[in-house]
């Protein structure tokens, strides 16, 4: 099962950024490990749940859901049953279709860790290399 599939519906009467179609991918490692879908498969089906749905609004609703944090990078807040998530991600493709996301951990900072960030940004070089 992936955690990763999240639905969106096109709302009759959205602005033309809705109807872009954004869809998620999760970063894998050369050796194919998947830390993103592995970090999702580890948190509660509440905390889980959370997470989707945040991730789900910026399917559906495009960056104005997100918080740009620098470069190509773009966070995402959830708020779970106990604590608050993030998930990094880089908006990929023609026309930012693909939502990648890059590393998700739980929030224990009023600030992003940049070593999370730049976790993310290689994470992101290294996608882009493998084409």
């Amino acid at each position: 099962m992936s955690y990763l599939r999240v639905s969106a519906r096109t709302v009759e009467g959205a602005t033309a950024v809705a109807h872009i179609r954004h869809r998620w991918r999760d970063y894998a490692t050369p050796s194919g490990n998947r830390p993103v879908r592995d970090f999702l498969r580890a948190l509660s089906d509440a905390d889980r749940a959370a997470v989707l749905a945040a991730m789900a609004d910026v399917r559906r609703e495009g960056l104005r859901s997100a918080r740009h944090l620098r470069g190509d990078i773009w966070e995402i807040r959830a708020d779970g049953d106990r604590q608050t998530f993030r998930i990094l991600f880089a908006p990929e493709g023609r026309r930012s279709h693909v939502l990648l996301a890059l590393e998700g951990f739980p929030k224990t900072t009023q600030r992003t860790p940049q070593e999370k960030i730049r976790l993310a940004e290689r994470r992101l070089i290294n996608w882009r290399a493998r084409g």
